[in-house]
């Protein structure tokens, strides 16, 4: 959603509430009912995605956020008010000072801190984020959705498709277009492959290049596509615009949940299968009933395994509704060909 409000914030109670988040607080008399547990899509201020989890463990509460781009981290603290109906959850960001020649002499921790309460399924909270130079904590709201427990695995042995479609024919750019339109396209085709080539000019600017977005949406489906990245290289592919498979020059770096095939932040391949860079890979992968399974360069390597929500950079955090295949393109070139997607019939 859009900002509701902005304001700033100099007094002591706001303050005090951000101090206690360093404290070690109890359970006390805390119900296993309690109804903030659980995972939640954010609308962050501005629209942007965001995700948060809140956890009981066995003396204290706990948490994991997504806001915006970026990895799922842990949060600082997570606490409540003295009636359980007020949550807060405390982030802390570093602050690094830097003197004339750009060298670091002081870094300062900033505290979030996220204030809300439970309306049915709804989450409303608000943000309290103290400027970098310290002066004034502008107030911002954003909202939660509950996200329903995840339904039982799959049988992907009686999963019927539809008819494939093309997503890409090998001569123009017909069927797609970036996601912000204000972005510069750096997406072209040569010699039917899809080339994204984020060119910057050395001495100027950075120029901020675009993801490429299909304008067909879906729901579930079986996705199939070839890509080739370059030494260092990084893009990634998001179903339905918000879960991203990582594509990145990650051969011979182990196992880990930012590296080739990856849900990105959130499920590590059970083995590496990546090709070195510059060789043209395949990636098959299956989204259903928020399950998904990768299969890379013919070996299976995340199987059927839960999504527990959006990734950064996803257009929206409802895992419900139908949306597009897109490709990033603000990081690094990248080239793809052939995408087919078969839709799952239910």
């Amino acid at each position: 959603m859009k900002t509701m409000r902005t304001t700033t914030c100099r007094g002591r109670g706001i303050w005090a509430a951000i101090l206690l988040a360093g404290a070690a607080v109890g359970l006390g008399a805390a119900q296993s009912s309690n109804p903030f547990l659980g995972s939640w899509a954010l609308t962050l201020p501005g629209g942007g995605a965001g995700w948060l989890e809140i956890t009981q463990e066995k003396n204290y509460y706990d948490g994991r956020i997504l806001w915006g781009g970026g990895s799922v981290v842990p949060v600082s603290s997570v606490f409540f008010s003295d009636d359980q109906d007020v949550v807060h959850v405390v982030r802390i960001s570093e602050v690094k000072r830097r003197d004339a020649a750009g060298q670091v002499v002081r870094t300062h921790l900033f505290p979030e801190l996220l204030m809300g309460r439970v309306d049915g399924d709804n989450l409303h909270l608000m943000q309290f984020r103290p400027r970098d130079n310290g002066e004034g904590v502008p107030q911002e709201e954003l909202s939660g959705r509950r996200i329903p427990p995840l339904p039982p695995r799959p049988d992907l042995g009686r999963v019927q498709y539809g008819e494939p479609i093309r997503l890409f024919n090998g001569r123009d750019l017909d069927g797609w277009r970036l996601t912000e339109p204000r972005q510069v396209n750096g997406w072209r085709v040569e010699d039917g492959t899809l080339v994204n080539d984020p060119v910057q000019q050395e001495g100027r600017p950075r120029r901020s290049y675009g993801n490429l977005r299909t304008e067909q949406e879906f729901e579930d489906f079986a996705l199939a596509l070839e890509v080739r990245v370059p030494p260092k290289g990084n893009s990634g592919v998001y179903l339905r615009g918000i879960y991203e498979v990582q594509v990145s020059d990650s051969f011979g770096q182990g196992l880990d949940s930012h590296n080739m095939g990856a849900v990105y932040s959130r499920i590590t391949p059970a083995v590496s299968a990546e090709k070195p860079a510059g060789q043209w890979q395949t990636l098959e992968i299956t989204l259903l009933d928020r399950h998904v399974t990768v299969v890379l360069n013919g070996r299976k390597i995340i199987d059927n395994q839960p999504l527990l929500g959006c990734t950064g950079g996803a257009l929206w955090s409802d895992q419900f509704r139908p949306g597009p295949i897109y490709l990033q393109g603000d990081h690094t070139g990248v080239a793809y060909r052939n995408i087919v997607l078969k839709p799952i019939r239910k």
